[in-house]
């Protein structure tokens, strides 16, 4: 840079000045060169340690009195859509998200020759590295619902699982789908209603019997979740249009490493739902509010980049206080302080 753009640069932003003495951005293209040159692995390894700072996070320690919520940490993966790689396929990222808050602070590619198990161990290590996880619940879909995890969680990283039994695995299904539930009293239930349709959750929570846990290491508790879902839809009749109401049940099966002094049904039922946190508020926000899969960065490390520019960009926000992502985001454009504020570029007091 030279004396003029060093002169211009002055400041918290750190932007160039045009002949008018206005701040202003850099070049597309000079932009496109600088994402080509990056590593995007860097970026996502840097963008999630300057997130996991800002987080703060204390050490989180088991509860002795009884039953209390801890920090908890979803892993899911999403792919790129409309992006594609020096393969030709589409680009898929491994994440690790805080419930709740929603702050991405780990994101691994995905080979083209695997799937996402194989990187769940090496994202969560890496994470550990700058964020320990001793003593969170690790939360994880049905495919990562396997021994080898289980040993890892616990045992390496001193944390609790909370996992989604499906028929991918298909002896502890069985084994879970042979319990007695008939006798284990239903302990939490919740419901809601919105958007055209009443939704209602139970949980059933009993101690792991012997044969599972020997047949799955570390298992303390297992719980049945079922949900009721009545949805609204309209349906053609004729020349009209009428309104129907549709029915739904669906029962999974969860087991955990936490045991009834950790975790109370209810915990257990925020758990599981605390995990679609990943894919409510940073999946759909990356593919609702900022049309990721319309992208036209297509090639190279460039699609992986803007995947973690987003997920930086969600993440400051929220970390900010603010939870109306689009919203945000158009009053940034016109409120400099904001965008300074969402930045952290604020001078200490």
């Amino acid at each position: 840079m030279g004396a003029r753009g060093a002169a211009g640069g002055a400041g918290r932003g750190r932007a160039r000045r045009n002949a008018l003495g206005a701040r202003v951005a850099p070049h597309p293209q000079t932009v496109v060169r600088v994402f080509t040159a990056l590593g995007a692995q860097v970026l996502a390894d840097c963008a999630g340690a300057y997130l996991a700072r800002r987080a703060h996070p204390g050490p989180a320690v088991f509860p002795l009195a009884g039953p209390a919520w801890l920090p908890a940490i979803a892993v899911d993966g999403k792919a790129v859509r409309g992006a594609a790689g020096p393969d030709g396929l589409i680009p898929y990222l491994l994440a690790a998200v805080t419930h709740g808050s929603a702050i991405v602070l780990a994101e691994r590619l995905i080979g083209p020759k695997t799937n996402e198990v194989p990187e769940f161990a090496p994202l969560l290590r890496e994470l550990n590295g700058y964020y320990p996880l001793a003593g969170h619940v690790i939360t994880a879909d049905a495919g990562h619902t396997v021994k080898a995890r289980a040993r890892f969680i616990c045992g390496e990283l001193l944390a609790h699982f909370a996992f989604t039994v499906k028929q991918n695995t298909p002896a502890l299904w069985a084994e879970l789908d042979a319990l007695d539930w008939a006798s284990v009293p239903v302990r939490h239930v919740t419901e809601e209603k919105g958007h055209g349709r009443r939704e209602r959750r139970t949980i059933q929570v009993t101690a792991a019997p012997a044969h599972i846990s020997q047949r799955f290491p570390h298992a303390r508790q297992v719980a049945l979740i079922e949900r009721y879902v009545i949805r609204t839809v309209r349906v053609r009749k004729g020349k009209r249009w009428a309104k129907k109401q549709v029915k739904t049940a669906v029962a999974v099966f969860i087991i955990t490493s936490l045991d009834a002094r950790e975790a109370a049904p209810v915990h257990l039922a925020g758990y599981v739902r605390g995990h679609w946190t990943i894919e409510n508020k940073v999946h759909y926000v990356r593919d609702v509010t900022y049309r990721e899969d319309a992208s036209r960065v297509r090639t190279g490390p460039r699609p992986r980049i803007m995947a973690t520019l987003r997920n930086l960009a969600i993440s400051l926000i929220r970390q900010a206080g603010h939870t109306r992502i689009a919203a945000t985001i158009r009053k940034i454009k016109h409120d400099t302080a904001l965008l300074i504020t969402v930045l952290g570029l604020n001078s200490p007091s």
